[in-house]
């Protein structure tokens, strides 16, 4: 092997040995936390808590998810209703904006520049999407989830309408060439690798304890009790499986950009469905992981109530969901479910960054259609203020 080493031109052991896989970065510093006594309970209990109380239900959501969206693939129905109904179009796009992920709104996206569907479309589906964020909040919080998932429909369905009666269905519909169109939809396939085989394999196995595990602790069973287990097995043990979780996602991509770290994984058409449900349910786990342990060790380190911290700041609290909305890519958008669900921000504040943020949705966008996908974020952002400031006086 060192033979081998030297024998490697400078160039070659360079590029090797280069750090193109940042990601790998994130389960390298959790084992740096679990083997730091100050920080070891801590980190253990955030892993467990992801794993049982998040990662298992949106895997189980996403399965549900993938399997119906398979099926109605099959069919196109909607077709011959869409070319023939502008409002229609809206609705649909609305509906495919609610739906948990980025899938529904990444469709909208190169629908509307293949002059399929309209502007007020892309307005209605950025508008209602909240992307991964989704799966966190309906696992986490189901009547929350749904609650704010619906008043998301609903406002990009008004402000789909509202754009297509003032601007037209062709107002800002770009000229794209079909190679850059091409460009745009055939670039998943190079990210493509065989990591993502075991992250299927991964959930495919562990689906079903992991939701038995998960149902029985929120049913406030005793697992440990419950199986006759050794005390505190089920926390290490949630550990474990999310620390590997969260490495098979580290390798399953390099990163080159800020789309890689904040994205979902693209999925080419060969993809199973467990490996689609492990990318989506792997990078949300990642997240949160990483939102709940910053959370914990900056409550441990500094004392502070964060929760207290924000009520101070009132009345900005709505806009400041609404900035973190704009930023491209759902990895943000999870940091804002995450501290929603710890308590530290207002329902406001999480309603204003739903209407406002447009997913992973943003990047497919950009590429295609720039200024279009700069407008409809404007537009997005509007209800967003409007909706979040509403909650805040009537209930907050």
């Amino acid at each position: 092997m060192v033979t081998l080493i030297r024998s490697l031109p400078i160039q070659q052991l360079g590029k090797r040995w280069r750090l193109a896989n940042k990601r790998f970065l994130f389960p390298v510093l959790l084992l740096v936390l679990l083997a730091t006594p100050f920080s070891r309970e801590i980190t253990i209990n955030v892993l467990a808590d992801a794993f049982w109380q998040v990662a298992a239900y949106v895997a189980a959501t996403l399965t549900i998810y993938h399997v119906i969206s398979a099926r109605m693939n099959q069919h196109g129905l909607l077709r011959t209703q869409l070319q023939h109904s502008r409002r229609f179009q809206v609705v649909f796009s609305a509906a495919m904006g609610a739906l948990p992920g980025c899938g529904g709104a990444i469709i909208v996206m190169t629908q509307f520049v293949r002059s399929q569907l309209s502007f007020g479309s892309v307005v209605a589906v950025l508008t209602a999407t909240m992307g991964d964020a989704a799966f966190l909040l309906l696992a986490a919080k189901p009547a929350t989830g749904l609650l704010i998932v619906s008043v998301g429909f609903f406002v990009g369905l008004i402000s789909g309408w509202l754009v297509d009666t003032i601007h037209g269905a062709d107002f800002m519909r770009p000229a794209v060439t079909q190679e850059t169109e091409s460009s745009c939809c055939q670039q998943t396939s190079s990210q493509y690798n065989k990591t993502v085989r075991w992250q299927g394999m991964f959930w495919q196995w562990l689906l079903i304890p992991s939701v038995v595990f998960a149902v029985l602790g929120s049913l406030q069973v005793d697992t440990d009790v419950f199986f006759h287990l050794p005390e505190h097995t089920t926390a290490i043990l949630g550990a474990g499986l999310a620390l590997l979780a969260m490495t098979l996602w580290s390798f399953s991509r390099d990163v080159q950009g800020y789309q890689d770290v904040v994205s979902e994984d693209p999925k080419p058409e060969t993809t199973t469905l467990f490996q689609r449900v492990a990318q989506d349910t792997n990078f949300v786990t990642t997240w949160v992981i990483g939102a709940f342990l910053c959370f914990e060790l900056f409550m441990t380190l500094t004392q502070w109530d964060l929760q207290h911290i924000f009520a101070g700041w009132g009345i900005l609290m709505p806009l400041l969901g609404v900035l973190v909305g704009l930023i491209p890519g759902c990895g943000p958008q999870i940091l804002v479910t995450s501290l929603f669900l710890q308590g530290a921000i207002p329902l406001s504040a999480q309603l204003g960054n739903a209407i406002s943020n447009d997913g992973d949705a943003l990047f497919p966008a950009i590429a295609l259609a720039p200024k279009a996908a700069l407008v409809a974020t404007f537009y997005s952002s509007l209800p967003a203020i409007l909706a979040g400031y509403a909650y805040y006086w009537m209930f907050e």
